[in-house]
């Protein structure tokens, strides 16, 4: 089931796109012909076919293979776009130092538990992906839960502001207060929060914030294979001689001047999309671990991620600020690990590139339940690669909120605890 609630959103994300569609494919002359779209006063525009633009792209194209890839979903869901205003309410910063003060807008689904007594859990997705990227699990989950999926600021089809941030902490700000704003327009007072990868660190920071101010918000906090965990002091000895090397001191370089992979993407034009399903079939497909992607899963998830990296650069810009090269983070959260205050739950797949050690390491200096799970057949997208080992893990998390007797509940066959 499909449901997409209109708003002035769609209008504002398409105008940020068509803006840099339209400038790339003047700077190329890729372009020959045009078709009509209708502009925020509801007038006709020409603009390129996607079929001859450099970058074959738009907001429609992230819209549409948004809901083909969600139409594997059997849940009922509703998608909306939430408006968070044009900046935190007293910051003189609007998001953030846009030249522009319209209101933005987080991209959200919805999956409504028939239970009101249900828990509700909040995902989060990674650096380069979306919410989509949870396809695989929403079904499951939603039995459940009520689950609600978001795509930060700047990323899927949320809105893509122009991102001006200067420093890590601004950087931060970007993404937490964000969150906060769109929790106040969704008006949840109660919420598990998950997050993965680079998601689990906002997650983690959003966490560490809001102790002081709305401690009871997050019940739970469940890191999935989280970045940002250890800082560059705990580098290996292997990436320390890389980075002495002519080709680590090149990549260095590319990653202090903020290349992203999203850049490259844009940069093949219409070579990007071929780019992205290499990745995607090695990932998921031959290289891939456990439960491999079916033909059709694999297509639509091509689709989606091509559409969502090859969009308006925005919230992917806040690479370096936050991590330095070897995605080590600039601010570790092993470095606040003693001020967490909420109960917390790590899960890692046995072949994540992210080290659960770093967790073990911050679990010392905790003064809250922490437990790390371990996932058979899984790497660090493990929701996708062990579905039901992903599933089980996350409900064990939440036995408290699930059990009766929570206390009796036993790691579930298969997983391992750390």
């Amino acid at each position: 089931m499909w449901r997409w609630r209109k708003s002035s959103a769609e209008i504002v994300m398409a105008e940020e796109l068509r803006t840099a569609a339209a400038a790339t494919a003047t700077a190329t002359g890729a372009a020959t012909a045009a078709e009509t779209t209708v502009d925020s006063n509801g007038r006709k525009k020409w603009t390129w076919p996607s079929l001859l633009r450099w970058i074959p792209t738009s907001t429609d194209h992230i819209i549409a293979s948004e809901k083909r890839l969600l139409s594997l979903v059997k849940t009922p869901f509703v998608v909306e776009q939430v408006n968070i205003g044009s900046g935190p309410p007293g910051s003189k910063i609007r998001w953030f130092r846009s030249a522009s003060d319209e209101s933005r807008f987080i991209n959200t689904v919805t999956f409504d538990n028939k239970d009101e007594n249900s828990p509700t859990i909040v995902m989060v997705h990674g650096y380069g992906a979306s919410q989509g990227f949870f396809f695989r699990n929403f079904d499951a989950l939603a039995r459940r839960f009520r689950v609600i999926a978001i795509d930060q600021l700047g990323w899927g089809g949320s809105s893509r502001p122009d991102f001006t941030c200067k420093s890590t902490e601004e950087t931060e700000a970007w993404f937490i207060d964000s969150f906060e704003a769109w929790r106040k327009a969704k008006n949840l007072d109660n919420f598990i929060l998950l997050g993965h990868s680079f998601g689990g660190y906002v997650a983690a920071k959003y966490a560490l914030k809001a102790r002081d101010l709305h401690p009871e918000h997050v019940q739970h906090l469940i890191l999935v294979g989280p970045a940002g965990v250890s800082a560059d002091t705990d580098m290996s000895e292997r990436l320390t001689q890389f980075r002495s090397t002519w080709k680590g001191a090149v990549l260095n370089h590319l990653w202090e001047s903020n290349f992203t992979p999203q850049k490259l993407v844009r940069g093949l034009g219409p070579w990007g999309p071929n780019l992205v399903h290499k990745y995607t079939s090695a990932r998921f497909g031959s290289y891939g671990t456990g439960e491999l992607l079916s033909e059709e899963e694999s297509k639509l998830l091509t689709d989606y991620m091509y559409h969502t990296l090859a969009a308006k650069g925005s919230g992917e810009l806040c690479l370096k600020y936050i991590f330095s090269f070897g995605a080590f983070a600039r601010k570790p959260l092993l470095h606040c690990a003693s001020e967490w205050k909420v109960p917390t739950t790590f899960i890692y797949g046995y072949h994540d590139w992210m080290s659960y050690q770093g967790a073990q390491e911050a679990r010392k200096h905790m003064k809250v339940p922490c437990e790390i799970i371990r996932v058979p057949e899984a790497g660090h997208f493990v929701f996708i690669d062990n579905v039901s080992g992903f599933h089980s893990a996350v409900f064990h998390a939440c036995r408290r909120f699930l059990s009766s007797d929570p206390d009796n509940e036993s790691l579930p066959e298969g997983l391992t605890s750390a």
